[in-house]
């Protein structure tokens, strides 16, 4: 079954209670909270503070995506924030093992992310130190692109290594992800979808996050 993972980063700030707790109703897996620096990416989101709100918010499963490129200068304000799972873009850190066992240490999950125009090999060696692997199928920094279609591959290299190696690797995806091409996206291997615009501007967000839901590989 795939989870549904809508990014907060689309919702109405200006109603973030109410937006939050739509995802509850339409029965979501776990949220997706982007961090932006304005230097790794061109564009600024939000902080720690905005996450501590968040947790306040729900129970649901908080996973943050820091968008950073000093990404562990950042990981104890946003663990303590309430972050249940951390991730870092491999093109920031290239050499993450030490980093993954860090953010286990404190008991969170640790995520990878890369970007689209990023050899999936150069992460494949690292899966075993990491819970998620997120593949980027948009260039970060703003919401509403249209999904990369390459990223599919990205996805099919990681699940075949996470497969063969028997890893229990999630592999996730984030970028123009929407009801019609979910399926394309979980038959290539991705066990979480990311959506952002595509969930909070859709008028029946529970049949979207069911139909999801109910795909399978």
């Amino acid at each position: 079954m795939a989870k549904v993972a809508p990014s907060v980063l689309a919702a109405d700030f200006s109603r973030l209670a109410d937006e939050i707790k739509k995802t509850e109703v339409a029965g979501v897996d776990l949220l997706h909270l982007d961090i932006m620096d304005g230097h790794f990416v061109p564009n600024i989101s939000f902080g720690p503070s905005i996450v501590k709100t968040i947790d306040r918010l729900t129970g649901l499963f908080l996973d943050v995506h820091l968008m950073l490129s000093n990404p562990e200068g950042y990981f104890e304000p946003f663990i303590k924030a309430g972050a249940d799972s951390i991730t870092f873009h491999l093109e920031a850190r290239p050499n993450p093992i030490e980093l993954a066992a860090r953010l286990k240490e404190t008991g969170v999950e640790a995520g990878i992310s890369i970007n689209p125009d990023t050899d999936p090999a150069k992460v494949l060696p690292f899966l075993e130190h990491f819970d998620l692997l997120l593949v980027m199928s948009v260039f970060p920094g703003f919401g509403g692109q249209s999904f990369i279609e390459s990223a599919l591959d990205s996805v099919s290299a990681a699940r075949n290594h996470i497969d063969q190696h028997g890893l229990a690797t999630k592999i996730a995806i984030d970028g123009g992800v929407d009801g019609d091409n979910a399926a394309r996206i979980v038959a290539a291997g991705a066990d979480i979808l990311v959506m952002g615009t595509a969930f909070f501007r859709n008028e029946d967000q529970k049949t979207l996050t069911q139909k999801t839901q109910a795909l399978r590989r």
